[in-house]
């Protein structure tokens, strides 16, 4: 299992949001390339990105920023937030991107999702955002009206490299993650998961670690990294162990 700092971008800076509230943001960071080499230098083997200005308005809006990040560090970037046709997959990807990250697109429109995955084998991550089991879409701001699950089926012919899989009511929160709402969505599917949200302290990664055997391969981690709960060095070295 493998920890990975987030780094989300709002009008250019690194900000994090509480259960994705755009009205909720603080600032962590005005450089987001600089805290990403600050990630990479306490032991992150891979860095999550999100332009959560692109999530709300369906296009990259922080591209220029991503770019630095890319260059700032040796790890491979994952990124998601407004990531809807091939046009700007390639663009992502062209520009050094490891892994590209659908959300909305693969809820709302799962066979476009299929084809991206076609075109683009072994470099596309779904997302999967869930409140209470119900998947949201377009930055958090509406329901798809299907289950984590059933989304995780329809998609995972495709092979997608992993399920990011996010509790909507944890993120940002500072509650602990959802144990076993993650452990439900992993042992349902053969694609392997990445957790996100409410990972808070040290024993919330301790929890996580035995969901390692229902294929949870990482855990994101945003607030709780820059607000000084969880030591990245400390957690690298936990998982490592």
């Amino acid at each position: 299992m493998i920890i990975i700092p987030a780094i989300d971008l709002k009008e250019g800076k690194c900000v994090r949001l509480r259960q994705g509230r755009m009205d909720s943001s603080t600032v962590f960071h005005d450089d987001p390339a600089a805290q990403a080499r600050l990630w990479e230098d306490s032991g992150a083997s891979r860095i999550h990105v999100v332009d959560l200005d692109g999530s709300v308005g369906g296009v990259p809006v922080n591209l220029n920023r991503v770019q630095e990040i890319v260059e700032a560090v040796k790890v491979p970037v994952q990124v998601g937030g407004g990531i809807r046709n091939a046009d700007t997959i390639r663009l992502y990807l062209d520009s050094g991107v490891a892994t590209v990250i659908l959300g909305t697109v693969a809820a709302k429109e799962p066979e476009r999702a299929l084809s991206l995955m076609e075109q683009f084998p072994g470099r596309i991550s779904i997302g999967i955002d869930a409140k209470s089991g119900v998947v949201a879409v377009q930055g958090w701001t509406e329901s798809a009206g299907v289950s984590a699950n059933m989304l995780a089926a329809r998609l995972e012919p495709a092979n997608p490299v992993a399920f990011i899989y996010t509790d909507i009511d944890r993120d940002g929160m500072m509650r602990g993650p959802n144990i076993e709402a993650t452990r439900t969505f992993a042992a349902g599917t053969a694609i392997p998961v990445i957790l996100s949200g409410g990972v808070t302290t040290v024993s919330d990664i301790e929890a996580t670690l035995p969901l390692e055997k229902e294929g949870v391969i990482g855990i994101i981690i945003g607030r709780a990294l820059y607000e000084g709960t969880i030591d990245l060095k400390a957690a690298v070295r936990l998982v490592q162990a």
